[in-house]
């Protein structure tokens, strides 16, 4: 069942229906512009609107300044982009001339403090968004910098910004490497405009209204937008944030479909004396239409100066934050920050499908800008043969980002459009050999998955469709994207469609006929997938499935290889000192991992990304996911380098560098049983020192991930290795803008 066909988010106007910008008669650039040089060859005198970025340029839907740039273009508009420029002084901002409209503003596709520093803080010396992955190519807050810098340039010029760096911290946030709460980053970047989420919609009402001759500070209601106001919209009713999620359950939210929606029945028009066969019946006046209970009111939120020095309080404006996120009944948040506030007005509704197929099918080159020459772009290297099939996540795992940018509801393209992006692959990308990499998106398998409700879709505020158990009114059928897989498959000159994107197995297991589709079909000998861990502590503050739903999987993937006759292999990702474990939650998770027989190579600590539920968890070490009451429920929260390390090394046991502090750990737990030779112990004693294990681990060698049957799959000369488990937003899959 294709449920978009019932979706009751729709916005009231289409994307591309705005008039055209004079700036039409140009038509599409080659390459949009990075340079005086190139807008001469256009024959432009100036830029409308100027992107700067702290990525290399890639003319590709999976780049977000791509994606923007285009869609403006589409709109009339001349664009040109600074890419990664030096941020040193206002030069390289003045290089494209003063822009007409405004300035937009990205740090990129990922967070540029995730870009630069790993999980302990360390600053990478590489960057897939750059030529020649070299690191230090944008600055520490990227969009901060790069705002302020386009002030310095044109002082009078708008500045928009936006992406998954500015989109995260829309409110006040902590901030990891500060290790404080932050104020919202519109403050801090002098910015007029902040747009979160995909900013299709948002921004290109922004452009329209500004080239229409409005001033930037008139264009305050825009959805998927934030200003700083004085005070709350005129017009706009105000309640306190306590009121709504109050000590104990939150309010239940009005049925917007009641009886008082439905009219008046016939006895009532009989007791006002009106025949309604008589065609003298007197007209009867029209009132306006009642406001749904969340239309035209806003949430009052806990001022900045409370929030930063207040945990509770932190930990109910997050609540707050993730329950106003449905753009159906969601509404606009209002917090202080000193004698300013932040005004944030309801999400954007997503986009439709022709309005998806529109925006992908849009003239892009699908090739980094000739400018960089042959310097390798890792992260175009990992996605020039891989598809978006769709956008949007349901299943509010509290660690990533993809649900507070990308949102809940899923917007998916058309098998045509997929499929003419598969031949577009096909005949323009260099060296493409006949391998699709990935037909996917956040997930693999969420493709044309919606609510099957109207009314629930439209009002509900849960913070996941799939925990604590998959929602009764989700469809799960997954016959759009096996359909999707088999005509992607016929496509001429394809040999081959993988699946990279993670599957959500909670899901598959509902329809095993995906899953035998893609172990049939689409399984490069090995799949991952991502359990995170195997302890409920830990899971239930993940909002992930158990372990049982990954047997269940497992059982079937088994099968169906089987029947195949395939030797395939599950890569599970798993997740250390993720808030709500403990070191005992972290040896048992080892000893499973040792029982199954899988060795991890490379692995993640959990990294407390702005504004993710279990960032809010880890910050002020409260369950957040429920409510804040007096007696609020304590989570355990793995802080400080070495109980971070030492969790890490408990998830790679086999290796030898972590024995000593897992001996000591073991030893300081009750649980020095498990220290030895034995086939039931974690680590070798003292007096191995590195020799071989009966784990067949050597002293030096790395640790490849493991099943059982592995030996033959290594005989075959293909080794599976997990690689950095990083949450999304991830250098692998750059969705975001």
């Amino acid at each position: 069942m294709n449920t978009s066909k019932v979706s009751g988010l729709k916005a009231e106007r289409s994307l591309f229906s705005y008039p055209k910008y004079w700036a039409e008669c140009f038509g599409p650039a080659p390459f949009l512009p990075t340079c005086r040089a190139e807008m001469d060859a256009l024959g432009w005198d100036s830029c409308d609107i100027i992107i700067v970025t702290g990525d290399a340029y890639v003319d590709h839907p999976s780049f977000g300044m791509a994606v923007i740039g285009r869609v403006l273009e589409a709109q009339g508009f001349r664009v040109g982009i600074i890419a990664q420029p030096d941020w040193s002084d206002k030069t390289a901002f003045e290089s494209l001339g003063k822009p007409n409209l405004f300035f937009g503003v990205t740090a990129g596709n990922m967070d540029s403090m995730i870009n630069r520093y790993t999980a302990e803080k360390r600053i990478r010396h590489d960057d897939a968004y750059t030529p020649g992955n070299i690191g230090g190519k944008r600055p520490d807050r990227a969009v901060v910098v790069y705002s302020q810098r386009c002030r310095e340039a044109y002082k009078d010029v708008p500045v928009v910004i936006g992406g998954i760096e500015a989109s995260l911290r829309r409110i006040a946030h902590y901030d990891y490497w500060q290790e404080k709460v932050r104020r919202s980053v519109i403050f801090d970047a002098k910015a007029d405009i902040l747009i979160y989420g995909n900013a299709e919609r948002p921004l290109v009402e922004v452009a329209h209204r500004i080239a229409n001759g409005e001033t930037i500070d008139t264009i305050q209601d825009v959805r998927g937008t934030a200003v700083i106001r004085k005070t709350p919209i005129e017009g706009w009713r105000g309640s306190d944030s306590t009121a709504i999620d109050k000590v104990g359950k939150i309010d239940p939210i009005p049925n917007p479909y009641g009886a008082d929606d439905m009219g008046c029945s016939k006895s009532e028009f009989a007791k006002a004396g009106i025949d309604l066969k008589s065609e003298a019946a007197k007209p009867i006046t029209v009132q306006p239409p009642r406001l749904k209970p969340w239309e035209k009111v806003y949430v009052k939120l806990p001022a900045f100066e409370q929030v930063s020095v207040n945990k509770p309080l932190y930990a109910h404006a997050s609540r707050i934050l993730h329950q106003e996120t449905n753009p159906g009944c969601a509404r606009a948040l209002f917090q202080r920050h000193g004698d300013r506030s932040v005004w944030v007005n309801p999400p954007a509704f997503p986009l439709e499908t022709e309005e998806m197929d529109h925006v992908f099918g849009l003239p892009y080159q699908r090739i980094p800008h000739p400018a960089y020459g042959d310097d390798k772009i890792p992260a175009y290297d990992m996605i020039k043969t891989s598809v978006n099939i769709m956008r949007g996540c349901f299943g509010g795992c509290s660690f990533c980002s993809i649900t507070e940018h990308e949102g809940r509801i899923i917007q998916s393209r058309s098998e045509e459009s997929i499929i003419e992006e598969i031949e577009q692959i096909r005949d323009k990308v260099p060296g493409f050999t006949g391998v699709i990499s990935d037909l996917g998106g956040p997930t693999a398998n969420m493709y044309k998955l919606r609510c099957k409700s109207k009314k629930a879709e439209s009002t509900c505020r849960r913070l996941s469709c799939v925990y604590p158990d998959i929602c009764k009114h989700m469809d799960t059928d997954h016959t759009p994207t096996i359909e999707l897989y088999r005509k992607a498959r016929d496509v001429e000159g394809v040999k081959k469609i993988l699946i990279a994107s993670g599957v959500r197995y909670d899901l598959a297991i509902e329809d095993p006929r995906y899953v035998k589709e893609l172990v049939s079909h689409h399984v490069g000998g090995y799949l991952k997938i991502a359990p995170e861990h195997t302890e409920s502590g830990p899971l239930s503050k993940m909002m992930k499935p158990g372990m049982g739903t990954y047997d269940k999987f497992k059982e079937l993937f088994d099968k169906y290889s089987k029947e195949a006759g395939k030797k395939q292999y599950l890569i599970p990702y798993f997740i250390s000192a993720h808030p709500g474990t403990t070191d005992e939650d972290m040896v048992n998770m080892a000893l499973w991992l040792k029982a199954h027989d899988f060795k991890l190579d490379q692995v993640q600590n959990f990294y407390p990304s702005p504004m993710a539920n279990a960032t809010t968890i880890y910050h002020t070490e409260m369950n957040s996911l429920r409510n804040i009451k007096n007696n609020h429920e304590e989570v355990a929260v793995p802080k400080g380098a070495r109980q971070r390390r030492l969790h890490k090394a408990i998830l790679r046991y086999h290796d030898p560098a972590g024995w000593p502090q897992i001996r000591e750990a073991l030893k300081n737990m009750g649980k020095a049983h498990l220290i030895g030779r034995g086939p039931e112990c974690l680590v070798p004693d003292e007096s191995t020192r590195g020799r071989q294990t009966g784990s067949g681990q050597k002293r030096g060698n790395k640790a490849l991930t493991k099943h059982t049957g592995f030996s033959q799959f290594n005989q075959a000369n293909t080794k599976p290795r997990v690689g950095k488990n990083k949450r999304k937003p991830n250098k692998s899959k750059p969705t975001h803008h």
